[in-house]
């Protein structure tokens, strides 16, 4: 976005029911779980209720929909514990002034801290879908009732990539909400926003729909770096002018039938609180997100093998492209979805699954609602004529099986719990150093490193007493080492010729 302003993560959930459902099974740990959807409504009484009577379209009753979908949003407060680094003394004053220059080192210390924000309940056995920077990383998790009853919760599983999570309550015949139909949303049409902003009670406000299919780059930070194909996040967000601020992160969009359309996910502000312009993720993405977490733990994502680019005029004229708008293939992937479908670079894809494409973030949005597998309908523009192809979807390894949870590559999940951003040692600065090869420390966030006195740039030449030439290299013996047993870390500074030993608790 061109704007200096902060974007701050709030996200948001489902929200109401009134309409007649169709049920969803899903087996979950040989249970099911059943999600309501609202039948399909003739586009007459799909439309907005609005009140005759002149140009000014006065908004009809929303009571109806506040009262319904208010039991089924609750709150959700969590408790975490994250680790503060104390401010370390420099090498060059420890060689001029030993060690107990300025007081002796303090060791990393674990602080608790509280957070809070929304949730929406999915089914009527206590499944509950939020956002995961809700839940993310919380010792404890408290689901609290309008009616005051307090639940511990679980967490079933969580998509940093869209920002959302599925936790678990144990109780039963609880009001679940019905899930509507984002792609129906009208510009302008009218939404409501229910939540618990601000630690206040639930709260409901209103707005229209501003846009649809919006990036704004705010899940970009939960890109795993450690990662040498990282998956990219799926933003297409529906923009409103609903009233949204911290806390009404999980909680509900829904039209005026109560039924949900997205969740409220984040704000464009100056000052972190309201000022016109919030976002929440298409209801589209949620049922197929938290259908994943439910029955597989992990979601299932479907790749087409594309690099692609969005076209507008500039880019049009750059590459040569009969026509400004779409999706232009910059390249296909060996033996991937796209190349396998008869996909070329140059084409440049219009339409996906009946949709005239206008944006990447739309592209992806589509695609992320389907599973390796799942074929698509693409319609591409090649020299000037348009033709339709058949897309099968791949899995992440070029296959088309579902990828289970403990197949997650292992080591990835392993690496992280470091917390940490790697590197590897580039031949230039590994020359330099002496070394063959090296793993460099980029960053530390909250986890296991930050428990020692690793500091950022240190160079892991060797991890439990093997070579580490590479971030692989690392993952490997960190994917083997056992619960319960730690990790030593052998490395250098850049500035410093001294061998340093590290032993990591894992």
């Amino acid at each position: 976005m061109k704007s200096n302003w902060k974007l701050l993560a709030l996200m948001a959930l489902l929200s109401s029911a009134i309409t007649l459902a169709a049920y969803n099974l899903l087996g979950f740990n040989n249970r099911d779980v059943i999600f309501n959807e609202s039948s399909p409504i003739p586009t007459m009484t799909g439309r907005l209720a609005s009140l005759p009577g002149g140009p000014t379209a006065v908004p009809g009753d929303f009571s109806t929909a506040a009262e319904a979908v208010t039991p089924m949003v609750v709150h959700i407060r969590t408790t975490m514990t994250r680790t503060v680094r104390q401010q370390q003394i420099p090498d060059i004053f420890r060689e001029f002034f030993g060690d107990e220059f300025g007081g002796q080192q303090r060791q990393p210390r674990r602080q608790q801290g509280q957070a809070s924000g929304s949730g929406v309940i999915i089914s009527k056995d206590g499944y509950i879908v939020t956002n995961n920077h809700v839940v993310q990383d919380a010792d404890e998790v408290e689901v609290i009732m309008t009616d005051k009853r307090s639940f511990k919760a679980k967490v079933i599983g969580t998509d940093p990539l869209t920002d959302l999570a599925v936790i678990k309550v144990e109780a039963n015949n609880l009001p679940a909400i019905t899930l509507g139909d984002s792609d129906a949303l009208k510009l302008g049409e009218w939404v409501l926003a229910v939540g618990y902003p601000l630690d206040l009670e639930s709260t409901v406000t209103a707005g229209i729909v501003s846009a649809k299919g919006r990036r704004i780059g705010i899940l970009d930070q939960n890109i795993n770096k450690n990662d040498a194909k990282p998956d990219s996040p799926v933003e297409a967000f529906i923009q409103t002018d609903a009233a949204i601020n911290p806390g009404n992160s999980g909680g509900a969009l829904v039209n005026l039938r109560g039924e949900l359309v997205g969740i409220n996910s984040a704000i464009a502000s100056a000052t972190g609180y309201y000022s016109g312009y919030g976002f929440a993720v298409p209801v589209s993405l949620v049922k197929k997100v938290s259908a994943d977490l439910l029955k597989y733990g992990n979601v299932q994502r479907g790749y087409i093998g594309i690099l692609p680019i969005e076209l507008n005029s500039t880019v049009a004229k750059e590459k040569g492209a009969k026509i400004g708008r779409g999706i232009y293939v910059e390249s296909v992937v060996e033996k991937g979805a796209a190349e396998a479908a008869g996909l070329k670079k140059g084409d440049v894809i219009v339409k996906m699954e009946g949709q005239t494409l206008d944006s990447d973030a739309q592209m992806r949005e589509i695609i992320g609602r389907r599973r390796p597998g799942d074929v698509v309908s693409v319609t591409v523009n090649r020299d000037g004529t348009e033709r339709d192809f058949k897309v099968e979807l791949r899995n992440r390894n070029g296959g088309r099986d579902v990828i289970k949870k403990s197949e997650v590559t292992a080591a990835n999940t392993a690496l992280s719990s470091l917390g940490a951003n790697f590197e590897d040692l580039s031949a230039q600065d590994a020359k330099q150093l002496g070394v063959s090869g090296g793993v460099r420390v980029k960053k530390i966030m909250d986890g296991k490193l930050a428990e020692t006195d690793v500091e950022e740039g240190f160079i892991i030449v060797k991890a439990n007493g093997k070579n580490v030439k590479t971030t692989k290299d690392l993952q490997t013996i960190l994917s083997s080492v056992k619960e319960g047993e730690g990790l030593m870390l052998i490395g250098m500074y850049p500035n410093s010729s001294r061998m340093y030993y590290y032993a990591v608790p894992v």
